[in-house]
């Protein structure tokens, strides 16, 4: 089996004192996310930086193809058991973005979105990126996790710079001006005292 075929059947959570919450991440269905994902994609918070404000149909041919896609795993994060966010977890050297740094074999990407609205607001955002970036940093090979948040998207930014991602260039991506980050794994250690986390699965 290939180590891209054990991460997609690969889910992960961990308890974070900071907000009493478990956070936890499994990989997507259509069964069971179709709906819920056509509903986010349509919020008017998302649709600016995703731009995937499909169709039903459409959002099953989309995500369809996105889950057979070897070169990246979707997952939904959840809350204490309830489905709240969305993510793509992606090896860095088979997407687009190899074309705008030297990418290793390892780096990992990441994007995200908080779907429910509900959860907006509340300081999540960075207790979430973190505990996927710790699910990344699983793969012990990976030392460094990448994203290109729109670079409008300043609120996003900050929470990956507070979250230990480091700004490095602005890039111009097929679908917008994408503000490049790199988070390396020894600056993230050092920023999290990790034994603070108990990894509950």
């Amino acid at each position: 089996m290939s180590k891209f075929a054990l991460a997609k059947e690969t889910s992960y959570a961990v308890y974070d004192p900071t907000i009493q919450k478990e956070i936890s991440f499994r990989p997507v269905t259509l069964a069971e996310d179709l709906e819920r994902i056509h509903q986010w994609m349509n919020h008017p918070h998302v649709i600016p930086f995703w731009k995937l404000n499909f169709s039903l149909e459409k959002m099953h041919a989309h995500l369809t193809k996105a889950i057979a896609d070897p070169h990246q795993t979707l997952y939904i994060g959840c809350l204490d058991g309830v489905p709240m966010s969305y993510w793509e977890s992606y090896w860095a050297i088979d997407d687009i973005i190899a074309n705008y740094y030297p990418a290793a074999k390892f780096d990992q990407g990441i994007h995200l979105l908080i779907g429910e609205t509900q959860f907006l607001g509340q300081g999540l955002a960075l207790p979430l990126l973190r505990a996927m970036a710790m699910f990344q940093f699983q793969t012990l090979e990976t030392q460094k996790i990448v994203t290109e948040p729109d670079a409008r998207n300043m609120k996003m930014i900050y929470i990956f710079k507070k979250c230990g991602f480091e700004f490095q260039k602005e890039i111009n991506l097929p679908d917008k001006t994408g503000a490049l980050m790199f988070c390396d794994r020894k600056n993230f250690e050092t920023r999290w005292e990790q034994n603070i986390f108990q990894t509950t699965q």
